[in-house]
């Protein structure tokens, strides 16, 4: 009676499990692009961070670019937002350019965050590419 229960729950439970397995989520991804201070200009290696996020996105086709603005705490926080926007529609509309669709293109600014080891750290855009 042991073996047959034993049996059974193997049989029973393991296709439940390797489905449940087969069914998570996409792994995501999460890109970041570095500026100076007061600046949303793009260099090289920004460029080249988002051309990678852009080929991510390419290979993802059902899921989200979400596109977040940050900047240091140095200024007003009016002035924070501001560059943090910014900062952000600029890498969005690069993201565009290397041909993600702006559908799919969520951009958020979340003005001031402090940093402990740099301030270059703050002034940053993430491109995080999940499942809804």
């Amino acid at each position: 009676m042991r073996r047959w229960t034993i049996t059974f729950s193997a049989a029973f439970c393991l296709p439940l499990w390797m489905a449940a397995c087969a069914s998570s989520p996409p792994a995501s991804q999460k890109f970041v692009v570095f500026f100076e201070g007061w600046s949303a200009a793009l260099d090289a290696p920004a460029q080249t961070m988002i051309s990678t996020a852009a080929k991510w996105a390419d290979e993802h086709p059902d899921e989200v670019v979400t596109v977040a603005g940050f900047a240091d705490p140095e200024g007003s926080p009016q002035a924070n937002l501001a560059i943090s926007r910014t900062r952000a529609q600029v890498v969005a509309d690069q993201l565009m350019r290397d041909g993600v669709a702006r559908t799919r293109i969520r951009i958020t600014a979340q003005g001031p965050t402090d940093f402990t080891l740099t301030s270059l750290e703050s002034r940053r855009v993430e491109v995080a590419i999940a499942a809804l």
